[in-house]
């Protein structure tokens, strides 16, 4: 494997936690195979692993593509991936805001109800925040 394969790995793990990438390559056919090597070695590898932001930041960013795009199910992982890089749930919710605000309403609810799921399955209280 190259060198931004590698790499990959490694961020993606400490962003999406080991037992969510070793799901993803057991749960890869030949089919689909390629595919999680790709994702790892260009989207994790090259671009995760440039230094001009921080994983934080890319969390954040990301959030918001995510979101905009209305991929729910990518989200819910992103969710759990920016806790872990260190993004709090009131900036998740700003960001989330941030979306209703540029990419319409019926986006930012989907993205509010995959974010809260996640966010309990984290075991994260929604109630025991300031609401605005």
């Amino acid at each position: 494997m190259s060198d931004a394969y590698e790499k990959g790995l490694e961020i993606r793990k400490s962003v999406m936690g080991d037992d969510f990438v070793e799901k993803a390559f057991s749960n890869a056919t030949s089919f689909t195979m390629p595919l999680q090597k790709l994702v790892t070695e260009n989207c994790w590898g090259d671009v995760w692993g440039r230094d001009g932001l921080s994983k934080r930041d890319r969390s954040l960013v990301n959030l918001a593509m995510i979101s905009v795009l209305n991929r729910q199910q990518e989200l819910g992982g992103h969710v759990r991936g920016a806790i872990r890089n260190g993004v709090t749930v009131e900036e998740i919710r700003e960001v989330l805001l941030q979306v209703m605000a540029y990419a319409g309403a019926p986006a930012a609810i989907d993205s509010f109800r995959t974010a809260s799921a996640m966010l309990k399955d984290l075991g994260i209280d929604l109630d025991d925040m300031p609401a605005e």
